[in-house]
């Protein structure tokens, strides 16, 4: 593959809270249906920070340079995992816990479920709402990873780095069967709207076969991955600074009605809309675990 210069975008944050750099790039265009974003990040705040991190239609790669995040148990706020070197999340059907110890620096892989079927070779449903280190994935791989990008001079050399990684493994990797990749469009360009009855009739298949295929390749049957698109939608759109009437958002993003919507979010985020709201962190901080 061809030498990719990506495009960062960089967000850097000061205040009581503590400082943060958040430093986003793109992949490789050839790499887009497996990966969606990077990004690198280095924190440092005046104790520990914790955070909720919510179901998203992705599979996430944290890549730690130190110190060690932690992931916590949300409903008994006790310490569930702590991987040395960093993990891969699985898709999850309910948010999490996270808590650095006061400063962490690394960098994150948003792959497609798709992506990550390839990259890691593992059947996703394997990942599904588990954290696992990244040594479990990568073995021997994952150190020599850690530490290349750790010498890597910038952000745009760690990106390139990481293009050229995940290219090597992709390419090599077994392909997802097509229908299962055009599927997972569906949902997802409809927004979480499309009828999982529809998809099943359009390619021939029973109900059961589909949901037995989405939790091999994607790692959660297409009904349950359709409500966490619609979902993200709606928190990309709330995210953006858009504060409609939440009945009126309901309607737009496929709810039956208000209720229905704040019962998604208590399921996905553990608060209301309106805690939610408060619980965001400024300049791409995410939100508060507090």
């Amino acid at each position: 593959m061809a030498m990719h210069v990506p495009r960062v975008r960089v967000v850097r944050h000061a205040s009581d809270l503590g400082r943060w750099e958040m430093v986003n790039g793109d992949p490789d265009p050839r790499l887009a249906p497996y990966v969606r974003e990077y990004c690198g990040f280095v924190e440092s705040t005046p104790g520990p920070m914790r955070r909720r991190e919510f179901p998203s239609a992705q599979v996430v790669l944290i890549i730690d340079f130190g110190p060690t995040l932690r992931i916590l148990d949300p409903h008994k706020e006790t310490v569930a995992a702590r991987h040395r070197a960093g993990f891969v999340a699985g898709l999850h059907d309910s948010f999490a816990l996270t808590e650095t110890p006061g400063s962490s620096s690394g960098v994150q892989v948003n792959f497609t479920p798709l992506g990550a079927r390839l990259f890691f070779g593992l059947p996703m449903e394997e990942l599904a709402c588990r954290v696992v280190g990244v040594e479990d994935v990568l073995g021997a791989e994952g150190p020599l990873l850690t530490e290349r990008l750790q010498d890597a001079p910038g952000w745009e050399e760690r990106f390139s780095l990481l293009d050229a990684f995940l290219a090597a493994r992709i390419t090599a990797a077994r392909g997802v069967p097509e229908w299962v990749a055009w599927a997972f469009r569906r949902i997802e360009e409809s927004g979480g709207l499309v009828e999982v009855g529809t998809l099943a009739d359009s390619l021939g298949f029973s109900h059961r076969h589909l949901i037995a295929r989405f939790r091999e390749h994607v790692g959660l049957p297409p009904k349950l991955l359709a409500r966490i698109v619609r979902f993200e939608r709606l928190l990309e759109q709330v995210k953006s600074g858009s504060r409609p009437a939440w009945g009126e958002l309901a309607l737009e993003h496929g709810y039956y009605d208000q209720a229905h919507l704040i019962r998604d979010f208590r399921q996905f985020t553990g608060s209301s809309p309106r805690e939610f709201l408060l619980r965001q962190l400024p300049d791409n901080g995410g939100v508060s675990g507090g």
